[in-house]
């Protein structure tokens, strides 16, 4: 099991766009990847799950990635969540 923290960095937080973008990617692996915001924990297949996780600008999030493909998902997360959540 992989988890790694990241701070939302882009002011808009994760929205329908990215949310959609990001349960794209993670449904190219097999791993179960997860998304955790305080309390909530939510899993990475739906964008629903995602958006009503209401991750805004600045939050902390930790994203928990377990399988046997995790090495290669995790690292597909960090490079998505390095381009896609920065400040526009």
């Amino acid at each position: 099991m992989i988890l790694k923290e990241y701070t939302v960095t882009s002011t808009d937080g994760i929205h329908a766009r990215p949310a959609t973008k990001l349960v794209k990617l993670a449904r190219e692996y097999r791993s179960v990847i997860s998304l955790k915001k305080g309390d909530k924990q939510v899993r990475l297949n739906s964008m629903l799950n995602v958006l009503t996780a209401g991750i805004k600008g600045g939050d902390t999030i930790t994203i928990i990635v377990e399988g046997e493909d995790e090495e290669a998902a995790s690292a597909a997360i960090d490079q998505f969540l390095a381009e896609e959540l920065k400040n526009h």
